[in-house]
């Protein structure tokens, strides 16, 4: 029997933790991944923290380092892209022209940046922050005393907000909705944060859009449609992202806000599965289909598209779960507060130090802790196993948080 080839297609988390666990689900045929970045896969978060600020270098950012690849037989196929899938015939061509044959496929592709559609964003100083190229860009216009003009009040955009702040740069966010945060989480964290920031010295502005950027081969403003303009040196641009569900598409897999994929990782296609970024999988948390773009997501799916790819059954059934830096805030997510009638606040939101808790009809759904690893680590208990809380009990500090795990 000829030797099998499962390819991977995205040289992402997903593809960093599936391509070891097919080895330990007994894959014994080649596997091969290709990414289109000149990079092996490395850790996305970092991006808008610690590559930006210069604590790690792009060795520092990889998720495993290359012996791992090495010991497990994976072959990587980097600066590729790949242009066609051919289910009929098992193949996918690459822009270079290269046909590979496989036997399995997994698709990795993860997701890119939202782009906008504003004069002048084709500006020299003009970012978007979603690769290691992004952020070697941005680094070549940070200097102390220069101007940073962030257009988005996400977790990407507020992270960011705090590295250029920390790195001496004059800062100011805008967003276009109401508050920061607004799509996931409570006005209590976006007030939150809205201050820690504001206390840092950067300067945000809520509920203003973007009409187009100014300069002359270089940005030195950004203008917004109510006449306002904001000198910037540098802009940076975080108002989401799109899965990569194109080469998908085009080779007729179900799409709908990503792949759509059964608990065990599989397409519409028996030979091909995804995970990550890309894909929309059914979650019984909350009895409905997500398209989640977090590393646990990608990495726990990826597991049980090994096991799917080598003949076995391994549901993905695990908590959502997100984590944010900023400044000296570690900001650790529970589960989704979409649909939440209740918020439940333990500790003192005017310090650096508490708990959001949501609920849903008396049930917990969701809590954001921020500098409480604690208040996380129970929260995500209560969630998956259904416990039944007391919003009183949440709210007070005199009961440990390991009590709050009996009824």
């Amino acid at each position: 029997m000829a030797e099998q080839t499962c390819i991977i297609i995205g040289a992402s988390h997903a593809a960093a933790q599936l391509a070891p666990s097919l080895r330990q689900q007994g894959w014994e045929g080649r596997i091969i991944v290709i990414g289109d970045e000149p990079y092996a896969p490395y850790h996305r978060p970092p991006l808008s923290k610690a590559f930006l600020s210069g604590e790690k270098d792009v060795d520092g950012l990889l998720i495993r380092p290359a012996a791992i690849y090495e010991k497990n037989n994976i072959e990587f196929k980097l600066g590729a892209r790949v242009e066609h899938i051919d289910r009929a015939h098992k193949t996918v061509t690459l822009q270079s022209g290269e046909v590979l044959n496989y036997d399995k496929l997994a698709l990795c592709t993860g997701s890119r940046v939202r782009k906008v559609t504003l004069p002048g964003t084709d500006l020299s100083g003009v970012h978007y922050l979603r690769d290691i190229g992004d952020v070697e860009g941005i680094k070549q216009h940070v200097a102390e005393g220069k101007k940073a003009v962030i257009v988005g009040g996400g977790y990407i955009g507020l992270e960011t907000a705090s590295v250029l702040n920390k790195l001496g740069m004059d800062v100011t966010v805008l967003e276009m909705a109401p508050r920061v945060l607004a799509r996931v989480t409570a006005p209590e964290l976006s007030e939150f944060y809205t201050r820690v920031h504001t206390d840092e010295g950067v300067t945000i502005k809520t509920g203003i859009a973007v009409s187009g950027l100014e300069g002359n081969g270089h940005v030195e403003k950004v203008l917004c449609a109510d006449g306002s303009h904001f000198d910037a040196d540098l802009v940076v641009i975080g108002v989401g992202i799109i899965p990569n569900v194109e080469l998908a598409e085009a080779a007729g897999l179900e799409v709908d806000n990503g792949i759509i994929v059964d608990e065990f990782a599989r397409t519409s296609d028996p030979d091909i599965v995804a995970a990550g970024d890309v894909s929309n999988h059914p979650n019984k948390y909350y009895n409905r289909r997500l398209r989640l773009e977090s590393v646990p997501n990608a990495t726990d799916q990826a597991k049980s598209a090994a096991a799917s790819i080598c003949g076995k059954d391994v549901e993905y059934n695990s908590l959502p779960w997100f984590w944010s830096d900023q400044y000296d805030l570690k900001l650790q997510i529970a589960g989704l507060s979409q649909g939440y009638d209740q918020v439940v606040i333990r500790g003192d939101r005017n310090s650096r130090s508490f708990a959001a808790f949501y609920l849903q009809e008396g049930k917990l759904i969701s809590a954001d802790c921020v500098n409480r690893p604690q208040e996380f680590m129970i929260s995500k208990r209560l969630i998956a196993e259904q416990i039944p809380v007391d919003a009183e009990k949440l709210a007070d500090e005199s009961i440990a948080p390991k009590e709050l795990l009996t009824a």
